[in-house]
């Protein structure tokens, strides 16, 4: 029965062993979860108040030199002592580098957002040109129709002023017609006046001849009665 219980032990051990051997040949960082106590007064007799945790934010009341604690008071207002050596005047490098990976997140967020807006601002400037080359388009087009208008008008302003050139000459060779006609109307009435009084005159003389010639028949057929 003892035999067999030193061959046990002898093969626990001889397991063990190589166990030993292969944890001592691994690698091992010492871990940052690291916690201080809280103690109510200047020394390790005094009683433990708080188990602090690394990263604990502390407001330092007092420093005992001599002693090597300093009095403290914790964010939630208990008042104790802990080591002075495990206090430091900025946060622990664990914690400092939560601050940048969360300040890092939010600004690859903030940086993510910014993308958006700018791709957004960057549509609308898109668009934007689009609207200005459009509007381009639409001015040159209207600045012909603008062109061909001050033509056409330039064509009307002419052919208006030959219309009433043409209408100032039709209205002196109106007038010149009229003073033709009238001057045509006198000349008539003139040589109708003239031929009135041709005709007249020809009528009196036709009456004095009447008138005379028989007056010279009679003397002269008296005077040849009288031989």
């Amino acid at each position: 029965m003892r035999v067999r219980t030193y061959l046990q032990l002898f093969c626990l051990l001889g397991l063990g062993v190589p166990a030993i051997v292969a944890a001592q040949n691994q690698s091992a960082w010492v871990s940052d979860q690291f916690e201080i106590m809280l103690r109510s007064g200047p020394s390790t007799s005094n009683a433990i108040e708080l188990m602090l945790g690394s990263g604990s934010r502390l407001e330092v009341l007092e420093r005992d030199p001599e002693s090597g604690y300093s009095r403290v008071r914790t964010a939630g207002g208990t008042e104790g002592w802990v080591l002075t050596r495990y206090l430091m005047g900025e946060p622990a490098a664990r914690e400092q580098l939560e601050q940048l990976t969360e300040e890092l997140t939010n600004a690859t967020t903030e940086g993510s957002s910014m993308n958006s807006q700018l791709g957004a601002v960057k549509g609308e400037y898109d668009k934007a040109q689009s609207r200005i080359a459009a509007l381009e388009r639409d001015k040159s087009q209207l600045q012909s129709e603008v062109d061909e208008i001050k033509r056409t008008a330039a064509n009307v302003l002419s052919i208006d002023s030959q219309n009433k050139d043409l209408r100032q000459q039709l209205t002196d060779a109106e007038i010149k017609v009229d003073i033709l006609e009238q001057e045509n109307a006198d000349l008539s009435s003139k040589r109708t006046r003239n031929w009135f009084i041709t005709g007249a005159l020809v009528l009196f003389g036709g009456i004095l001849l009447g008138l005379i010639l028989p007056r010279l028949r009679y003397q002269r057929r008296s005077r040849y009665d009288s031989f």
